[in-house]
């Protein structure tokens, strides 16, 4: 049985090489034992945050076997021949998933080159698919991850249509196999910024969107004399194909709105179109119409802490709105959608800690522990209809397990080790490098960027 002790992170406030050198020696051995040790960790000791809703279990034990959790609670026990990691007085959780983000997408947002987020030009927009642009090698995917994301649903942005194409899910791992699903879902914007888009009022872009439908059923009827391939057509044969998935139920279909009437139009849609898999995104205003939202079964990834009018069409958002929802039985989920995304995702964990603190407040709503650490982790997944696969520490699930050095909903509480797909993964990053280099200035020759 091999064994080793997780180190914390050094002080913010001083280096410690040592301490850092004691880090990748520990990682470096649990890599070691997955390759060579039929693929099988013990993570021990540790308070067990499982994902899926429960509340956090001290003393609990983590196994990971070929990529995979095993088992993860009170009363597990280490197999014989696993790798132990010794995680006393740190907190053993599931990795955090990103909801709707342009992770890997955009590699410098003042460059265009670098932005493979939307195409305004492009004669395609159903049909685009993220996945093929993926870069695993982006700064901001080893930011992320050292911030203890594991996972991302990534979205296209609209541009020339409002549907803005086919998104991914992607994990973080340090390789270049970066996508767990492809067209994963579609997305399309049906509130302010989709009447914005088709031509500048809600009933147009709802016409847009039932006359898009409309081809691509006129694609399915005949598709020899479909006419998406001549230049001018409205429609490509790409989007019409895109679309029949969204109609035929096998890939979700993602809408932004946020007002409480926008919502209640949305719901309406599989009355015409029965198969349709809809999860709402945003949804400033979905306290109002919960219980609607609720009973037709939609999942939401609502914006994490929209508590103020910052549009027309989020008058009524209140920091209450994710317990509300939650509490009228709503599967909500959140993520930085209409939030400054420039401290980088892993601020989620910020978001959920204040929704925990938010239901301590007289006249508020906010949500447990638990219920909270799963709007970052289980429900992202779940609105997918993925969280049998990721999202979770329940048996069975890619094992992407994050060791914190305190609860992970505390804004001071940092990861020590990062495993995704069981795997070991690196949690330094270009910040990380660039916060030793500059950490105590000293006289001396000029940085690397100023030499010659």
């Amino acid at each position: 049985m091999s064994f080793y002790r997780l180190t914390p992170l050094p002080s913010r406030h001083r280096s410690n090489w040592l301490t850092m050198l004691g880090i990748c020696c520990a990682m470096a051995g649990a890599f070691i034992g997955w390759r060579a040790n039929a693929q099988t960790i013990a993570i021990t000791g540790g308070t067990v945050a499982i994902g899926d809703g429960s509340q956090p279990i001290p003393n609990g034990v983590v196994v990971i076997r070929d990529g995979r959790i095993v088992a993860a609670g009170a009363g597990v026990t280490a197999p014989a021949g696993a790798t132990i990691v010794d995680a006393a007085g740190k907190w053993v959780a599931a990795g955090m998933v990103a909801g709707f983000t342009d992770l890997g997408l955009v590699d410098a947002n003042g460059v265009q080159e670098s932005n493979d987020e939307s195409a305004r030009t492009s004669p395609f927009a159903a049909a685009i698919d993220v996945a093929l642009a993926i870069n695993p090698r982006a700064n901001t995917i080893g930011n992320e991850r050292a911030g203890g994301i594991t996972r991302a649903l990534v979205s296209p942005g609209t541009a020339g249509s409002i549907f803005a194409g086919q998104g991914a899910v992607i994990d973080l791992g340090a390789d270049a196999d970066a996508v767990t699903r492809p067209r994963a879902f579609q997305y399309v914007e049906l509130g302010e910024d989709g009447a914005r888009v088709a031509g500048g009022s809600r009933p147009a872009a709802y016409a847009m969107f039932r006359d898009a439908l409309a081809q691509a059923l006129d694609y399915r009827r005949d598709p020899k004399s479909f006419d998406g391939r001549h230049k001018d057509s409205l429609m490509k044969r790409g989007d019409a194909e895109a679309l029949l998935r969204v109609l035929d139920g096998v890939v979700p279909l993602a809408v932004h709105v946020e007002r409480a009437s926008d919502i209640l139009a949305v719901l309406t849609l599989p009355r015409d179109y029965p198969k349709l898999k809809l999860v709402l995104i945003g949804v400033s205003e979905g306290w109002m119409v919960a219980r609607e939202i609720a009973a037709a079964r939609v999942p939401v990834i609502a914006a994490a802490l929209a508590d103020l009018p910052s549009s027309f069409e989020a008058i009524a958002a209140t920091e209450s709105n994710v317990g509300r929802m939650t509490e009228a039985g709503v599967m909500t989920a959140i993520s930085t959608v209409g939030a400054n995304t420039a401290p980088g995702e892993h601020i989620l964990k910020q978001y959920a800690g204040n929704l925990v603190a938010i239901g301590k407040m007289p006249g508020a709503t906010g949500l447990s522990w638990g219920q909270a650490f799963a709007t970052i982790t289980s429900k992202p997944a779940a609105a997918l209809g993925m969280d049998d696969d990721i999202g979770s520490l329940r048996p069975g699930r890619r094992a992407d397990v994050v060791v914190w050095d305190g609860d992970p909903l505390e804004l001071s509480s940092t990861p020590v080790a990062v495993y995704i797909d069981g795997r070991p993964q690196p949690i330094r990053s270009r910040q990380t490098e660039l916060r030793d280099r500059y950490l105590t200035p000293a006289e001396g020759a000029l940085p690397k960027a100023y030499q010659r």
